[in-house]
C-alpha cells in the first residue's frame, strides 16, 4: 500500500480494527505461514567476513523453519516452558537468528548486549531467572565467552550454556588456525556446557510440542544503556507481530533484499527488521558478527549491496557518517530506500547521503518500551528532515504537559512529553519489575487507553508530523547507545577534590552526542582537568561513557533547591563545540547565545564576525543535530 502521510495510515485503520486483521496469534504461526508461501525464497544470510566474495551462509524460508523448530525443540528438551527464559549473549550470526525465533517459540527469549560488563549481564540473568544461555565459544578478538562465564557464575538459575563456534564459518587455512589461538575461558561456573549446532542437529525439524494457544510474553529486552543496571522490558507476541506487520504492510515484500549491519540484541534489528522479514518473506543479510563495527564492513559496504542486490539499507546516523567518508564504489541501482533510526540524523548528513547515492533516507522513531515502532517519515510522501515522521497505523501519539492538576494534552506545535498507545505497548506491564511501571502511563478523559510515557519531549505539527525536541529522561545517546549520566557523575564524585558533577551529552558530528562532564571542586582543592580525565577512565567501566571533555567550573549552575541545572550546561557545550567547529573551518562567525526554542529545542544563535557565507555555515553546523539560526 502507498504510505504518503498520516491519512494513509488512518485509512488502513479505518479498513478494520487491529484485532480483525486476521494475523497469526503467535510467532510460530507467522513463521509457518511465510515458510508455506515462500519455501524456496532466501530468508537469511550471514557473512563472518566482510568481503564481497567471502563465504556466506544462506537459509531459505523452508530451511529456516526447520532449523527454528529444531532450536525450539532443543530448548523445550532443556526444560524451557512458556514462562522460562532463554538468554542470548551473542553477536550476529545464523545461530543468533535461530535463538531469537526458537527462544520466543519455546519460552521467553532475552537478548543481552555482549558489550555489557559481566556484573550487568549477571544482574539481568538473575532478574529474569534465565534457565538457558546461548553464547559464543572462545574465539579470537572477542571476550564474549569469558564475560558470559563470569556472569553465569553469579546466576544460579542458569542450568545450561549452549556455545556457538564461529569457526564453522571459516575456510582453510583460517579454520585450521583458530583452534591453535583460541582464547581459553578460565572462569569456572556451575552450568552444563554443550555445543549449540551439534545439539540442534539431534532434534526433529517439525515442532515437537504444541504451540502457544494465544498471546503471551515472548521476549525480554533490556534498556537503560551501556552503563548502570538496565531495566527489562516485556514484549508480547501481539507487539512483536504488530511491528512485523507494519514492516510488511508499508515497506517490505518477498522480493526485497535488506542489509542490516545492526545488532540483533537491539529491538531495531530484531523486531523492526527480522520480524518484518518473517511477516513478508523478504531476505535479510547480516554482514559480520559486529555489523557496521566489523572489520571492513564500511569499506566493503557498497560492494556488499551490489553482491546481494540490496533494495533496503538499514542504518543509523553514525554509520551514515562513516559511509560518507568513502566513495560509492559499486552498482547500487537496486537500492530503493535507506531506513535510519536510533538517533536524530543531522540535516547536512541527510543531504550528503542522498547526493552521493541517489537513495532517500527515511527517518523513524521507536523505543524498547513500546516493543519498538512508533512513527517514520512516509516512504511515498513528504519527508520533513529533522522530524521522525507520522505515527504508524494503529499508533496513537499524544503530547502531554504536566500541570499541578495532572496531565494536559498539548495543542499542535506545543512541546510536551511524547506518549504512545499502540499494540506494542504492554499496558501496566512494560517492565518486569512492577515498581518501575508506576507513573509510567497517562490516560485521556474520553478514552480507556493508556499512553506510555516515553520520557522524550516533542511536538506534533499541523500536518501530523512528530518532532523530538529533547529528553526528559536525561540520557546521553551516543550513536544510538544510551549512557546513564549518573554513572559518570558517580565516578567523578569519587575523586576527593570534586564536590559536584554534572554529565551531559555534547554535540558530536559523528555520534550525535558524546559524554562530557562539568565539575565544581571542594573549596581549596587543587586538581587539573587532565587528572580528572584519567580518574574518569579508571573509574568508568564502559569505554563509551568516558567523557570527551572535562571542565572545572568555579560553580555549577543550580536550581533553587540546589540541583544541578543541566540545561545551562547543555547550552555551554553547544556554544563551545559550535565555536570550535567554526574557528577550525575558518568561518567568520560565532555563537552569540543558545536559546530554548519551543518548537526546536536548544538552538544556537550566531553572529557574523566577518563575511560569513550562509551555505558554508549550514554545511558545517548541519553535521550536528542541534539547530542554529542567525541572531536578529
Amino acid at each position: 500500500m502507498t504510505f504518503a502521510g498520516r491519512q494513509d495510515a488512518l485509512a488502513l485503520e479505518q479498513q478494520m480494527s487491529w484485532e480483525d486483521r486476521g494475523l497469526p496469534a503467535t510467532l510460530y504461526g507467522l513463521l509457518s505461514r511465510t515458510a508455506e508461501r515462500f519455501p524456496a525464497h532466501n530468508a537469511s544470510s550471514f557473512q563472518l567476513l566482510s568481503g564481497a566474495t567471502d563465504k556466506a551462509e544462506t537459509l531459505t524460508w523452508g530451511d529456516l523453519h526447520g532449523k527454528v523448530c529444531q532450536t525450539a525443540n532443543l530448548f523445550r528438551s532443556l526444560g524451557v516452558g512458556e514462562t522460562d527464559v532463554v538468554a542470548m549473549i551473542m553477536p550476529n550470526a545464523t545461530e543468533t537468528v535461530l535463538t531469537l525465533l526458537g527462544g520466543a517459540i519455546a519460552g521467553i527469549v532475552n537478548p543481552i548486549n555482549p558489550l555489557l560488563e559481566p556484573e550487568q549481564i549477571g544482574a539481568i540473568l538473575r532478574e529474569t531467572n534465565a534457565k538457558v544461555v546461548v553464547t559464543l565459544r572462545g574465539f579470537p578478538k572477542t571476550d564474549v565467552a569469558q564475560k558470559t562465564a563470569e556472569a553465569v557464575r553469579h546466576a544460579p538459575g542458569v542450568k545450561t550454556v549452549l556455545e556457538v563456534d564461529l569457526n564453522r564459518y571459516l575456510t582453510p587455512p583460517k579454520s585450521w588456525i583458530v583452534p591453535l589461538v583460541r582464547p581459553k575461558v578460565t572462569v569456572k561456573h556451575h552450568a552444563d556446557v554443550r555445543e549449540f549446532d551439534a545439539e540442534i542437529a539431534r532434534q526433529p525439524k517439525t515442532l515437537a510440542f504444541a504451540d502457544s494457544t494465544g498471546d503471551r510474553v515472548a521476549a525480554y529486552f533490556h534498556t537503560g544503556g551501556t552503563t548502570g543496571m538496565p531495566k527489562v522490558a516485556q514484549h508480547k507476541y501481539s507487539g512483536i507481530i504488530y511491528n512485523a506487520w507494519v514492516g510488511h504492510e508499508l515497506l517490505f515484500s518477498e522480493n526485497d533484499n535488506v542489509i542490516c549491519p545492526l545488532p540483533l540484541f537491539h529491538v531495531f534489528a530484531c523486531h523492526v527488521i527480522l520480524m518484518a522479514m518473517v511477516a513478508s518473506g523478504a531476505h535479510v543479510v547480516f554482514p559480520t558478527p559486529a555489523g557496521y563495527r566489523g572489520d571492513g564492513v564500511i569499506a566493503n559496504f557498497w560492494k556488499l549491496c551490489e553482491r546481494w542486490k540490496i533494495t533496503f539499507i538499514i542504518t543509523v546516523p553514525t554509520a551514515i557518517s562513516a559511509l560518507m567518508q568513502r566513495p560509492v564504489d559499486a552498482d547500487v541501482s537496486t537500492v530503493k530506500t535507506s531506513f535510519s533510526g536510533s538517533a536524530p540524523l543531522p540535516q547536512e548528513l541527510f543531504h550528503r547521503f542522498e547526493r552521493a547515492t541517489g537513495v532517500t533516507i527515511v527517518e523513524g522513531y521507536g523505543l524498547t518500551e513500546a516493543t519498538c515502532l512508533v512513527s517514520c517519515n512516509p516512504v511515498d510522501g513528504e519527508k520533513k528532515i529533522g522530524s521522525v515522521g507520522v505515527p504508524f497505523p494503529y499508533t496513537d501519539v499524544r503530547i502531554f504537559d504536566h500541570t499541578p492538576d495532572g496531565p494536559r494534552e498539548c495543542a499542535p506545535d506545543e512541546v510536551g512529553e511524547i506518549c504512545v498507545s499502540n499494540p506494542g505497548v504492554n499496558e501496566n506491564s512494560t517492565y518486569t519489575e512492577e515498581i518501575k511501571n508506576r507513573d509510567l502511563y497517562h490516560s485521556r478523559p474520553d478514552s480507556n487507553r493508556l499512553y506510555l510515557r516515553t520520557g522524550d519531549l516533542g511536538r506534533i505539527d499541523s500536518d501530523g508530523y512528530l518532532w523530538i525536541t529533547g529528553r526528559a529522561k536525561d540520557l546521553i545517546i551516543r550513536g544510538g547507545h544510551n549512557i546513564d549520566p549518573a554513572e559518570i557523575e558517580d565516578a567523578m564524585l569519587a575523586h576527593p577534590a570534586v564536590a559536584f558533577a554534572g554529565a551531559i551529552g555534547q554535540p558530536d558530528a559523528h555520534a550525535g552526542e558524546v559524554p562530557c562532564v562539568y565539575v565544581e571542586l571542594v573549596e581549596g582543592a587543587k586538581v587539573t582537568a587532565e587528572e580528572l580525565t584519567e580518574h574518569a577512565r579508571s573509574h568508568i567501566h564502559e569505554r563509551a561513557a568516558y567523557p570527551k571533555h572535562v571542565e572545572i567550573m568555579p560553580e555549577l549552575p543550580k536550581t533553587a533547591v540546589g540541583k544541578i541545572f543541566k540545561p545551562d550546561l547543555r547550552k555551554m557545550a553547544i556554544k563551545r563545540i559550535y565555536d570550535a567547529a567554526l574557528a577550525e573551518a575558518g568561518v567568520p562567525a560565532r555563537v552569540l547565545d543558545v536559546v530554548d526554542d519551543k518548537k526546536r529545542g536548544l538552538t544556537a544563535r550566531l553572529e557574523r564576525t566577518g563575511d560569513a557565507d550562509d551555505a558554508a555555515v549550514g554545511a558545517l553546523l548541519g553535521t550536528f543535530t542541534r539547530p542554529w539560526e542567525w541572531a536578529a
